[in-house]
């Protein structure tokens, strides 16, 4: 299989993946071969007569199926970021037999014997602190897939797992579908009243995607309803296309998730209670900083609390206006963003049609770039010509202070119908010391509108701060030092690896970032500081609607997983009652609704950890405190220590301890309720 472009050794700059060279049907044999030999590699680990030792055992795992990764990663990357039908299909088909797989090799028995073997030892083995921690996951990972269960249970374990890849695969795939085949095309000026030129430009290009040129379509990527939601004064579309938006997943017909929340729901239950814990949520946060459910609802409860009071007077405040405009009817969720603008207009006197022509693409990342450069050294040089797997993607060469190479970063920024909504960092390769030095290919994944030809694209001040959150991920990827992959860059707990991308997202909001950065496109003059004050005074508007829509999905996220029995919920019963028990404002739904719950559903990635975000929220506010308490937000020291003990060290160590050894102490949750402008509970 020489031939296959997946198998085949890769001369390309960098290591790239050869995208051109590449047709679906390689990756169906590439997946065999790999498995076979990754298969075999790990049979040879497991039935080896020499006594178990961190090298012959740990350490071979850690090479052994290296073709596997290098193909999972290069599919797995393609079917988020640029998909089509063929991709799909072979998705599908690939998810129960990756999953098998890595069942078999999770409950092999004699592997599972020389990990435990050397767990119970481990006092002896004169390990480095790194070797330490690695076979602490090792045995963790072994032990939480079900290693120490007799083979009934095992093979129960295999077959959950392959069935919630097959149903997680789908659920992605469903909402894409229902994604990419909305549209909103505004026929009429009517249509189109009241929304400004960048928004009507956007949706001209996104007409012209989709062969609808000369037109104006709004779509489903959250760049282009959000948008549509908070300018558009035709009252009627804007509830069409919200509950388009809300309703992705829940249409009766083959998209509907409903029933694949319900079988998933069943499943991680039943693994749970075949490993002992009372529930999903027991189980997931055993292995996370949070380490019970108790703890979680105890930080959302909270913030839930002075969020609903804010949103109430939040709300208040619309109702006022829209009363103004003759509107007595309730305000509704597809009216709060629009009302939402004009109260920040009357309130801050600021709009996001005066702000935008300051945050032009290109140069928010100049400065997420030039961040990293005064934080951590690093130097940053666009390379052309290299392979990349679409048109828009953009490539980075990485080096640091000194000219040496640290990894190579890839910009993926604009919307389109083969990527699925969101933003996210990926790998293509991840670091790790080894066998030399091999360096990181990451990639960050955004959804922002074009321009209209021939103009730059500009970003509302929430993209532009999703730019800096996710090139925080992106910098946890690239400066990782650590030798073994098992904990390299950002595999550490869930409720930490927000940290590196929302402290990241402060150096945005500071006036010497925005004054050199925020330019207008068109003039090249800085934002003038008038406008600058209104920004940074009013960073805390709206912030009740920001916080609610948030942490309902994290408190009904973890009141799913808790229940001991799901089988045969009714979800959208379901999710209404919980939202009644929780004191829901009618004005407001979830950020996300449980039919396209991307991030609990479509994998286990964030399942029972959708609070995630809150808990790092508490450490990178109280984090940036360390900055601000010196007098230099790019304070040489303290970025040493940031770079040493967070964006360098991966999983090297324990989350609680990593943080600490950066601060000094554990965080204040009073910095996070100050952040949000929230009063105490």
């Amino acid at each position: 299989m020489s031939d296959n472009p997946l198998l085949s050794a890769w001369s390309t700059p960098f290591g790239l993946p050869p995208f051109a060279d590449i047709r679906p049907q390689d990756y169906v044999a590439a997946f065999d071969i790999a498995m076979a030999e990754a298969r075999a590699d790990i049979d040879a680990i497991a039935g080896q007569a020499d006594a178990p030792t961190f090298d012959n055992t740990i350490r071979a795992m850690e090479t052994s199926g290296e073709a596997l990764t290098r193909v999972s990663r290069t599919f797995y990357n393609l079917t988020g970021a640029h998909t089509n039908p063929d991709l799909q299909a072979i998705e599908r088909e690939m998810a129960p037999k990756l999953s098998l797989h890595g069942s078999e090799t999770l409950l092999n028995p004699r592997l599972a014997a020389r990990v435990f073997a050397l767990w119970d030892q481990r006092a002896g083995l004169d390990l480095t602190p790194e070797q330490a921690r690695v076979l602490e996951r090792y045995q963790l990972m072994f032990t939480r897939a079900g290693a120490r269960l007799d083979d009934a249970a095992k093979a129960r374990m295999a077959g959950i797992s392959q069935r919630l890849a097959t149903l997680g695969t789908q659920f992605a795939q469903n909402v894409l579908k229902d994604e990419s085949d909305y549209q909103l095309v505004l026929e009429t000026e009517e249509d189109r009243a009241g929304l400004p030129d960048f928004l009507l430009a956007a949706a001209a290009a996104a007409a012209k995607e989709r062969g609808l040129e000369g037109k104006h379509v709004i779509t489903l990527s959250r760049s282009s309803i959000e948008p549509f939601l908070q300018f558009s004064t035709n009252r009627a579309l804007r509830e069409e296309a919200f509950k388009a938006w809300s309703a992705r997943g829940e249409a009766e017909g083959p998209t509907d998730n409903r029933g694949i929340i319900a079988e998933t729901l069943a499943l991680r239950a039943e693994r749970a209670h075949l490993l002992g814990y009372p529930s999903y949520a027991a189980y997931k946060l055993d292995d996370a900083m949070a380490k019970t459910p108790d703890a979680v609802r105890g930080l959302l409860t909270r913030v839930w609390g002075p969020a609903v009071e804010r949103a109430r007077e939040e709300a208040d405040k619309l109702a006022e206006v829209a009363r103004a405009e003759g509107n007595n009817a309730a305000i509704a969720p597809w009216d709060w963003r629009h009302y939402a603008e004009k109260v920040r207009k009357r309130d801050h006197d600021l709009d996001e049609t005066e702000l935008k022509p300051y945050l032009r693409l290109d140069k928010i990342i100049e400065a997420a770039f030039d961040t990293a450069t005064r934080l951590f050294g690093l130097r940053f040089e666009e390379k052309h010509g290299l392979p990349v797997y679409h048109p828009d993607v953009r490539v980075f060469e990485v080096s640091d202070a000194q000219g040496n190479h640290v990894g190579l970063f890839l910009g993926d920024y604009f919307a389109r119908s083969s990527k699925r909504s969101g933003a996210w960092m990926s790998a293509f390769r991840a670091q790790h010391k080894l066998d030399g030095e091999v360096r990181p290919i990451i990639v960050n994944v955004m959804n922002f509108s074009k321009g209209a030809d021939g103009e730059p694209a500009l970003l509302t001040f929430d993209d532009a701060r999703t730019l800096f959150h996710e090139f925080g991920h992106g910098l946890h990827g690239l400066l990782s030092d650590v030798t073994y992959p098992m904990i390299s860059g950002t595999s550490v707990a869930r409720d930490f690896v927000e940290l590196p991308s929302q402290l990241y997202e402060h150096w945005l909001s500071q006036p010497e970032v925005l004054s050199r950065f925020a330019v207008h496109y068109k003039t090249g003059e800085p934002m003038p500081k008038a406008l600058l004050d209104k920004v940074l005074g009013a960073r805390n508007f709206n912030q009740g609607f920001a916080t609610v829509e948030y942490t309902a999905c994290a408190l009904i996220d973890l009141a799913l997983h808790e229940m001991p029995d799901p089988s045969g919920i009714d979800v959208t019963a379901y999710e209404a009652s919980v939202l009644k028990d929780l004191g829901m404002p009618s004005e407001i739904t979830m950020r996300h609704r449980l039919p396209h719950f991307a991030h609990a559903f479509a994998g286990e990635g964030y399942s029972s950890g959708y609070y995630s975000y809150m808990w790092s929220e508490v450490m990178d506010a109280d984090a940036f405190s360390a900055f601000e308490e010196t007098g230099n937000v790019f304070d040489p020291a303290t970025a040493e220590k940031l770079y040493r003990h967070i964006y360098s060290a991966g999983g090297r160590q324990d989350p609680d301890a990593a943080y600490k050894a950066f601060r000094g102490r554990g965080p204040d949750i009073n910095a996070l309720l100050e952040k949000r402008g929230l009063k105490a509970a």
